[in-house]
């Protein structure tokens, strides 16, 4: 893209929200004293740094697509940061940990990137990853559906999408054709969302950032008006909060 898509502010406002299913998943590797990590899409690096702290002893790397993002890490010690491609990083040395936190679902052919990272990691290595599995959840179908109107066709009808993940079966197989042991496994969280227009206050940090990117402010109000309106009937607000179910997909693989 022309510019950096990725709003640190935006997409931190469900910072706890979006954190727990990488302790979730990292909790299920089992490696004891690494001595290189990679965190593969790292955002701001808030999450890379509790890597540096599990495995003190370990050189550990964040990389991530986004300038605005990596603005935003802290290096020091052995952790360090990097603006990279996820489809061309290739790492200097053995890995043995990859982590891939909420980032696959945006590379498209990601299961083709997959051989190269498994080959990437030390003997005894661990691939560790999570990706969204709603995109059939009503969310990602009224997005879908805005951008197919006659309103928006022209302007966003492109970055309508096939669902760009696989299911949980689909990557233990691919995993143990490459010679792992795949732990496979799936989530659907029951977020509760506090505030107005919560699930649009939430998609505008992930599933919309290519559509506003596009946008110009005018549009912009327009669209997400008519999206939050029709969000807001699909996720009512309870006296309580607002329900977001959103399930997502963890695989770890151990060479």
């Amino acid at each position: 893209m022309s510019r950096d898509m990725w709003d640190p502010v935006t997409y931190g406002r469900y910072a706890g929200e979006r954190a727990r299913p990488f302790f979730e998943l990292t909790a299920r590797i089992t490696a004891e004293r690494p001595s290189y990590v990679v965190d593969a899409g790292c955002g701001g690096g808030e999450l890379t740094a509790h890597l540096a702290a599990r495995w003190p002893e370990a050189d550990v790397h964040g990389f991530d697509s986004s300038p605005a993002m990596i603005a935003k890490a802290v290096p020091g010690g052995r952790l360090t940061f990097s603006v990279e491609d996820a489809t061309r990083w290739r790492p200097g040395r053995p890995v043995d940990v990859l982590v891939s936190n909420a980032l696959l679902q945006w590379v498209p052919g990601h299961r083709e990137l997959l051989p190269a990272w498994v080959d990437a990691l030390a003997p005894g290595g661990h691939l560790a990853f999570q990706v969204p599995g709603n995109f059939d959840f009503p969310s990602h179908r009224i997005i879908r559906e805005l951008y197919a109107t006659d309103r928006w066709r022209d302007r966003l009808g492109d970055l309508t999408r096939d669902a760009p993940v696989g299911e949980p079966a689909e990557y233990l197989d691919l995993l143990s054709g490459l010679g792992c042991r795949v732990d496979a496994w799936e989530t659907t969280y029951l977020h509760v969302l506090e505030g107005e227009d919560a699930v649009l206050r939430w998609v505008s940090g992930t599933a919309l950032r290519p559509a506003l990117d596009r946008l110009d402010p005018r549009e912009t109000e327009e669209f997400l008006a008519e999206c939050g309106a029709r969000l807001g009937e699909a996720y009512p607000r309870r006296p309580y909060g607002t329900v977001f179910p959103f399930r997502r997909i963890f695989v770890v693989a151990h060479r």
